[in-house]
């Protein structure tokens, strides 16, 4: 089963600033990558709590008895912490992005390059699909989630185009899919569907939801001085994350005591996001848009 190298690994590592007989996070297992790193710098009575939704993940799980695999999305992280009889953590990561697994992978609908079904759920338990989606949202839904998460600047007519199709057949495929989004591409064809596949993953797996509570129950189990390390991949995900570690809130909203002190519940250890190197992102291009920011819980 192939998965995305991790990206960053080395500066996610550095921004853990693993003690080795600490309790860690990895909020997205995925292939691995990042959790082995961590696993190698922690030493035999540290350990590591793993979250994935994905079915598949559980395939690239090391035989490591410091291991503990949680099958739930991470926006549960309060609570499998509590059943698992942790109290607090030293340290957190979160990578954001899709794996090239499940990119490559096909059979569920989120490339534009295999025609199968519009599935797109990352937990296979969930009810609503990219098709629910794309057959019962309004025109108005629809637009909004197209600008809001893809950033699609021909939401409007994108989404009028498919309520109009819709109207005469089910769109069930990414064949169909494409056959409406295609005459509308201005511009780089894959900019454009990538952007429309990003906008309709985001909404079918409540992305922002779950990545606003994750990081609000961060703040809560983080011990102090414990560092909480994203890398988003999506301007509105790194927006909240920078907001929330500047802020304590995703809004970004200052919060005062009555005596004017502000409320700044982390130490922002890098001013701006770290990028890949050139480097990386011409070895790994899916690279290219990442943004890593870390936090230190004051």
């Amino acid at each position: 089963m192939s998965y995305h190298e991790p990206v960053m690994a080395e500066e996610a590592l550095q921004g853990l600033s693993i003690h080795p007989d600490g309790v860690y996070v990895d909020a997205t297992f995925g292939g691995g990558g990042h959790s082995r790193l961590i696993l190698n710098s922690l030493s035999g009575k540290g350990r590591l709590i793993a979250f994935d939704q994905d079915e598949d993940a559980k395939a690239n799980l090391p035989q490591d008895g410091r291991l503990e695999f949680v099958p739930h999305n991470f926006r549960l992280l309060r609570k499998f912490l509590r059943l698992a009889g942790v109290k607090a953590v030293d340290g957190i990561l979160a990578d954001l992005g899709v794996s090239s697994h499940q990119l490559d992978e096909g059979t569920r609908g989120f490339s534009f390059r295999f025609d199968h079904l519009l599935d797109m759920r990352m937990n296979q338990l969930e009810p609503r699909t990219a098709a629910t989606v794309l057959n019962t949202y309004s025109p108005e839904a629809l637009q909004e989630l197209f600008s809001a998460y893809g950033e699609v600047r021909n939401a409007r007519s994108l989404a009028m185009r498919i309520t109009s199709e819709r109207s005469h057949r089910e769109i069930k495929t990414v064949g169909d899919l494409l056959s409406v989004a295609e005459p509308l591409v201005r511009g780089h064809r894959h900019r454009y569907l990538a952007q429309v596949f990003q906008a309709l993953r985001i909404e079918v797996n409540d992305e922002i939801g779950a990545l606003a509570e994750f990081l609000e129950q961060s703040l809560e189990v983080l011990k102090p001085g414990g560092r909480l390390v994203v890398i988003a991949y999506h301007s509105l995900e790194d927006r909240l994350v920078k907001h929330f570690l500047k802020t304590g809130n995703v809004e970004g909203e200052i919060e005062q005591d009555d005596f004017g002190h502000i409320f700044r519940p982390f130490r922002v250890i890098a001013k701006k996001a770290i990028e890949p190197s050139p480097e990386e992102i011409e070895r790994n291009p899916r690279s290219r848009s990442a943004k890593l920011r870390i936090g230190e819980k004051m």
